[in-house]
This record gives C-alpha cells, structure tokens and sequence, in this order.
C-alpha cells in the first residue's frame, strides 16, 4: 500500500511519515519546502513541489500507485491569516479543490485531512465533541471548516471516504530524535519557552492574562505528535476498512494554561523561564479541549504521553538542534 503526504516535510507531517513507514506503508511525500524541512523526510519518496499544480499532481497519480491521499499541506497561523486572509484561501481552500479533483480523476476514493480545533471557534461547552456547531473566529479556522464541508460534498458527489482529524494542540518530538518541531517564525508555546532559556529570544511573551479561566491565561490541549501520528494511521484504516466517513477530534480530554505549561517546563528542568504578559492576540478563543471518547469507540485511539513526556521529548529535541 501506497499513500501520498501532501506537506510531509512539515512537523506533523514528517511524524506521520515515520509512522507510517514503520507500519510497513509506502509513502510519496509532496512538500514544497515553503514551510516544510528536506532533511526531516527520513523516510519514503520525496517530490518537491505544490500541492495545488494539477499537472505535478497528475504526473505523480500516474507514475506511483498511490491509494490514498494524507493531506497535511495548509497554511496555519492564526494571527497570520487575520491579517492576510486571501493566501489562507487560496492556499488552503482553492489549492485543496485541485487535490481532490485530481483524486476523482485518478479514482482514489480515500484520503485523510487534517482539520483543526480553530472550526469550533469559541466553545459553548468544554471538552468538545464532534457534534459542536462549528463557527469559526478567523480566517484560518474558515478555511477548514470550508475543507470538511468540500470532503462531505465531494463525498456526495463522487464517492470520496474521508476522515477529517481535528487536532488541538500538537506538541513534543520523535523519541529517537530524528524530527521535531521547527517553524520559522516560531509561533507555538513550547518551543518559544526552550528559545527564550536557550538565549535564542530575550523574552518569552504570554498573550493576555485576562481570560475567563482560573489563571487569566488560555487553556488548551495537548497531544504528543507521535500519537497524531498514530491517530493518522487508524483513521485511514477505519475509512478502508468500513468504506466510510467519519470526523474526529482528537485531544486529551484535558487542558492546560500557558502558565500551567510554563511552570511545568520549569520544575522538569529546573530552570526559571522569563515571561512578560502583553495583549491578547486577535482570534485566541480562551479554552480548546477536545473530547477524544468517539476517536477511543471506534478507532481505539487515545493520546499515552503525558504532558510531562510531551515536554521532555520537545526538549531534548529543541537542545539538538543547530541555530
């Protein structure tokens, strides 16, 4: 068996390539290096290119015998995509249209999409299920609720089986060290926290302390990417086993505030991180956690690393890492 990655050199991508490899599947992993690293494709054939040019797309249909399609390949800055909505869309909706119509071409009928908490914009109620309405709060949250709403569509329309994984907050690296997390610019949490006692920034900047959560600062859920990875795995294996559709969320079931983290990282490393609070970014909700009970019935699926192995794998990671 066969899968394309579509944005398999990025962070979770590059995760769930390994896993997938170690499961013994094959996978041609199209990246176009914008965002995405050469050197973390350990593993599988790799192109590099854009997922939205139709004739790459159809040369690569033709050439490998790809069955399915994992599609990790969106733009995913929140603050970003406020600012500059018309890439997000273009990148992230128009892009994926070309994908899915050079699947219905080549008759591949299943494909696993990487969908995000930002759908469910402000929850009404926490740990969200996968029956919450779904009303986005910025640009990028839009563009994945309009994704799903194309994979339903498409699926109506020409038989395309997907499941739609709705990742809270992914965290941590490979345990052997090969991959990790590494954005350029950096936006998320935890690595800020290492750069910032690493030296690489002089200050760690937390993001409004006046929400409506006990500590005033946000509240999300973490997951291990390692059990993303898996998460991948399961879901293409339950849509082709039962030739069906189904949506996930996929997160703990608990939550954590950026000082929570904070001082957490603190006490593992026995270190004191230098923080300064400023204003809220525009389109944070200030609670995301996930209920994970349908992905545990009927994928087997729930994270096994805890926050504190979350951490430390993050951490041995970001150390190794040349600046």
């Amino acid at each position: 068996m066969n899968v394309l990655i579509t944005g398999g050199a990025g962070y979770i991508g590059s995760h769930c390539n390994k896993f997938f490899n170690q499961k013994g599947i094959g996978t041609i992993v199209l990246d176009y290096l914008s965002f995405g690293h050469r050197e973390a494709v350990k593993q599988g054939t790799f192109i590099e290119g854009d997922f939205g040019n139709k004739n790459l797309l159809k040369s690569i249909f033709k050439s490998e015998q790809i069955d399915a399609v994992i599609h990790l390949a969106a733009l995913a800055d929140v603050p970003d995509s406020v600012q500059n909505p018309s890439k997000y869309y273009c990148n992230n909706v128009s892009k994926m249209i070309t994908l899915l119509d050079a699947m219905v071409e080549h008759s591949i009928r299943h494909i696993v999409f990487s969908s995000s908490a930002a759908i469910f914009g402000e929850p009404e109620f926490v740990p969200i299920d996968e029956a919450h309405r779904q009303l986005p709060i910025n640009p990028y949250g839009e563009t994945k609720c309009i994704g799903e709403k194309l994979l339903r569509d498409y699926g109506k329309a020409y038989g395309i089986k997907y499941s739609a994984l709705r990742y809270f907050n992914a965290a941590g690296a490979d345990f052997d060290c090969e991959i990790g997390e590494s954005h350029s610019p950096e936006h998320h949490l935890i690595p800020l926290i290492f750069q910032t006692i690493l030296g690489n920034r002089k200050k760690m900047l937390v993001y409004g302390n006046n929400y409506d959560t006990p500590d005033g600062t946000c509240i999300r859920d973490f997951v291990h990417v390692m059990d993303l990875a898996e998460a991948h795995y399961l879901a293409l294996s339950y849509i082709l086993k039962n030739d069906i559709s189904e949506s996930f969320n996929l997160g703990s079931n608990a939550g954590f505030s950026v000082l929570e983290i904070i001082k957490t990282f603190e006490r593992i490393a026995n270190v004191k991180v230098d923080f300064e609070i400023t204003d809220r970014r525009p389109g944070d909700p200030a609670r995301l956690i996930a209920s994970n009970l349908k992905a545990k019935q009927l994928l087997n699926w729930k994270p096994k690393r805890t926050i504190e192995q979350i951490l430390a794998s993050a951490w041995v990671w970001e150390k190794s890492r040349k600046y």
